[in-house]
């Protein structure tokens, strides 16, 4: 089998790909990491099978952020986007996705930190988890998407074309929260967040949340292989 290659981009070097990664590995891919920030060089799509977009402590809606370097970020989406190269969003990574297709991100009213059930649509590959949440702001999804999962709060999962957003971290292990926190944290301190509590149930939701993990890289590499004319493609399988 041709070996396939994700590239993956981190806006913080403690964020890393995590569940996500050991799914992708376990699919056959062959993993780049790259930390994008303004004084990063983009990186090329050349060989490049899928891309996944983690989250960032950033907004999309800000312009300072915008031109220092996510205008950079959304350009890749839009080149990805030509060359048939499917995106798995992941938070900050889905609300770029929804504002590079013409939607908009706005402040939410809530903020969603911790474990949350969602509810998917009908017929969608999302389970209801519980995932891990940690994002203030919110997307409202352009027209040529198609929402897979939702909550109280917002919109938790969607696809555009071949490629799916989600507003959770199915990445995140306990370890990964631990370097969140020791990195900074202190909005969630603030509104009452025990870090050591959501950390020990991160833990306790660690084999579950892996094995949710591996459902939803599957759902999105079938997802995107079914806009592959050619079934025998090894683009995304």
């Amino acid at each position: 089998m041709t070996q396939r290659r994700a590239l993956v981009l981190r806006h913080h070097r403690e964020d890393g790909p995590g569940l996500v990664a050991d799914a992708l590995a376990a699919r056959g891919f062959d993993l780049e990491v790259v930390l994008f920030t303004a004084t990063s060089p983009t990186p090329s799509l050349d060989g490049v099978n899928v891309v996944v977009i983690l989250g960032s402590s950033s907004a999309v809606y800000d312009a300072e952020v915008e031109q220092a370097w996510f205008a950079r970020e959304l350009a890749l989406i839009e080149q990805a986007d030509r060359a048939a190269i499917p995106v798995l969003g992941i938070c900050f990574g889905a609300q770029a996705l929804c504002r590079s297709f013409g939607g908009v991100v706005e402040p939410g009213d809530d903020p969603e930190i911790g474990w949350y059930t969602v509810t998917p649509t009908a017929d969608s590959p999302i389970a209801p988890g519980p995932w891990f949440e940690y994002h203030f702001d919110v997307c409202r999804l352009p027209d040529a998407a198609t929402t897979w999962a939702t909550s109280s709060r917002c919109v938790q999962a969607f696809a555009i074309g071949r490629h799916v957003g989600v507003q959770f971290h199915p990445e995140l292990d306990a370890d990964q929260l631990r370097d969140w926190f020791e990195a900074g944290g202190d909005d969630a301190r603030s509104l009452g967040y025990d870090p050591t509590e959501l950390i020990e149930q991160t833990r306790h939701e660690e084999p579950q949340a892996r094995e949710r993990a591996r459902a939803l890289v599957d759902a999105f590499l079938e997802h995107a292989r079914s806009f592959d004319p050619n079934p025998s493609s090894e683009s995304a399988r």
